[in-house]
């Protein structure tokens, strides 16, 4: 059965934050203010990573999980930076990704609304993560800026990697979850055929394991650097150690993807080829099965015990009822079939959220960090050092679109989503090029101009000073 008061509502009825994370979280707001800008992105993720997200304020009814507070000092920041820099708060490097990402995130929330009748808890809900959504990606923008701050990022993301492996590796042995004891997620994890799933700071086992996962290409692009390679090998054995822990086949698809991104390396100059090979096998596969070829899904079981099977009903339902989201997406989608609420699929998710808008906005977003990822490889072609920088980043994003396939991203792993956004947008700004603006002729003027034109014109290339008109005119009479 579906839980109650799956979209919006419930909750904590009271605030529910440890004493530990509500220093920390003090701790981190002073940082914020505090830290050059630069150093900042390090309090930022690790309260973000660290504290689970049922840890929340509760005033007046709503609830402010801890990063939200986080979010909201970083946005404080970036508005005292706006009326004290120079440059302003991003120094114009908004462009046609931060649009359709706006797009994406008030489409989204204006058809959760509308689909519940402008509820006043849809409104509440809606509002929540727009805050989360606009606040944590543009906070994101404010805080990684060039390359310096791209490496500083995943230096965090390898520190907090570590951590949480540690802490999941202990899970997996004694069965019990240290962030548990804080609150916000469970203390016991979940045993599956008789194998722990360890959750470590998440709100699922599958959001760990594919955090981690999509992180390993990342670690290998540390690595590359050579300025950090002991913390990044240190990290490339965490995320393995993660994605092992949750004993999930989401979490090793998305690390397999990764893994065969960086591989393709020697076909990056016929990925085009790479690509239609593919869209034809898909379609002629799904001329020659008896079901439809997204049911290859239902195949796979990499850990023993998954729900392939769901998930391809549940992309076979979206399809197929087409007709019941498009618009602004649906709240019917738990009587289509049994478990049909769990929206474990974060395309599906999009689209049944949010509508056909929601849904084409986000595969917009996708389209446009492969197009400025392989725009910026071809610019830079001999370069081994920045091409391979370039198809890393496009490893990344490959496993995640491959982990979208297996969950959707509804705790703090959308932060590692965002950053990632934001890594391609700031990577690939200098290597963009933009069409030049035509400047036309002005149309020849109706009158001739005085005759006193070209003196005054010689006048003033001999640097002669003339105050009063009249003086001209006096001077030529």
């Amino acid at each position: 059965m579906p839980p109650d008061n799956l979209r919006f509502g419930g909750g904590a009825s009271e605030t529910v934050l440890h004493p530990i994370v509500l220093v920390a979280m003090l701790i981190a707001v002073a940082l914020i203010f505090l830290l050059p800008r630069k150093y900042v992105i390090w309090p930022f993720l690790c309260t973000a990573f660290l504290v689970p997200l049922g840890q929340s304020l509760l005033v007046g009814g709503l609830h402010f999980f801890v990063i939200r507070v986080i979010i909201l000092s970083v946005v404080v920041r970036m508005l005292v930076s706006r009326f004290t820099s120079p440059e302003g708060i991003f120094g114009g490097r908004l462009g046609t990704l931060d649009i359709v990402f706006l797009v994406w995130a008030f489409c989204r929330a204006l058809a959760g609304v509308v689909v519940f009748s402008f509820d006043a808890g849809a409104l509440v809900y809606q509002a929540g993560f727009l805050l989360d959504a606009i606040g944590g990606f543009f906070a994101l923008r404010y805080l990684i800026c060039d390359d310096d701050d791209i490496y500083r990022t995943l230096r965090v993301f390898a520190t907090l990697c570590i951590i949480i492996a540690c802490c999941m590796l202990f899970e997996r042995v004694y069965r019990l979850d240290v962030f548990g004891l804080l609150g916000g997620v469970r203390a016991v994890p979940e045993v599956r055929n008789g194998s722990v799933r360890a959750e470590g700071p998440f709100q699922h086992e599958l959001l760990a394991g594919t955090f981690a996962a999509t992180l390993l290409p990342l670690f290998f692009l540390l690595w590359r650097d050579g300025k950090s390679r002991f913390l990044a090998v240190l990290a490339l054995i965490a995320a393995t150690v993660v994605v092992i822990t949750s004993h999930s086949s989401t979490s090793v698809m998305a690390y397999g993807a990764g893994i065969l991104g960086l591989c393709a390396w020697p076909l990056r100059r016929h990925m085009r080829l790479v690509r239609w090979a593919f869209v034809l096998t898909l379609i002629s596969l799904h001329m020659v099965m008896k079901a439809p070829v997204w049911f290859l899904i239902a195949r796979i079981d990499i850990v023993g015990g998954s729900s392939g099977y769901h998930r391809a009903r549940l992309v076979n339902d979206f399809i197929t009822h087409f007709g019941d989201w498009w618009l602004v997406g649906t709240t019917e989608n738990a009587r289509w079939g049994a478990t049909m609420w769990d929206l474990c699929n974060q395309y599906v998710a999009e689209g049944e959220l949010g509508g056909l808008a929601t849904f084409l906005c986000f595969l917009a977003l996708i389209y446009l960090c492969l197009s400025r990822i392989g725009i910026a490889r071809q610019s830079v072609e001999g370069d081994r050092t920045k091409e391979w920088y370039f198809w890393i980043l496009g490893a990344t994003l490959f496993s995640h679109l491959v982990g979208f396939f297996g969950i959707s991203y509804f705790d703090q792993t959308r932060v590692s989503w965002f950053a990632l956004l934001v890594i391609i947008v700031t990577a690939t700004a200098p290597y963009i090029v933009k069409v030049p603006v035509k400047h036309f002729a002005r149309p020849p003027l109706r009158h001739p101009k005085p005759a006193y034109s070209s003196s005054f014109a010689r006048l003033r290339s001999k640097d002669v000073l003339v105050t009063d008109r009249s003086q001209l005119r006096t001077r030529f009479s």
